[in-house]
């Protein structure tokens, strides 16, 4: 039986703008917070930081959870958790270039709260996490993926 995927998230705030990376290959239809998948035996901040190194060459500290959310295909096996947490860059061209090693991301932006209510953003949540929830932490469950 197939058991959900763990993956963690990075809310980065520069100048009242957020980063957002392309979520599929190639592709810039869908945009999320940097991020992926929690490898086995390893802490949740420490995947974090290696996933948004990879995903835009940025060094970052990790601080404090701020969302959990639940992607799911209703009609299929897909189930992933998505742990985001604040974070702060420590190193790397926010405006530089980069190559994503593993070929997913390709492009990332820098979006006012205006500029990405125009843009196809997952999760739902998101905006309202990184301007209005400062000091809470929200749980978004079950949105279903998109296709």
């Amino acid at each position: 039986m197939p058991t959900p995927r763990l993956a963690v998230r990075a809310v980065i705030l520069r100048d009242d703008r957020l980063l957002v990376v392309n979520a599929w290959k190639g592709r810039t239809h869908l945009w999320c917070a940097p991020g992926g998948g929690v490898e086995l035996h390893q802490s949740l901040t420490d995947a974090l930081a290696r996933e948004v190194r990879e995903e835009t060459g940025l060094g970052i500290e990790v601080g404090e959870p701020c969302l959990v959310n639940e992607f799911h295909d209703p009609h299929g096996p897909f189930h992933q958790v998505d742990i985001y947490f604040r974070c702060r860059i420590t190193s790397g061209a926010p405006d530089g270039d980069w190559v994503d090693p593993e070929g997913v991301v390709s492009h990332r932006l820098w979006v006012t709260r205006a500029e990405m209510a125009s843009l196809r953003v997952k999760p739902d949540s998101l905006a309202a996490v990184a301007w209005d929830g400062a000091d809470a932490i929200t749980y978004d469950p079950l949105e279903p993926i998109v296709r």
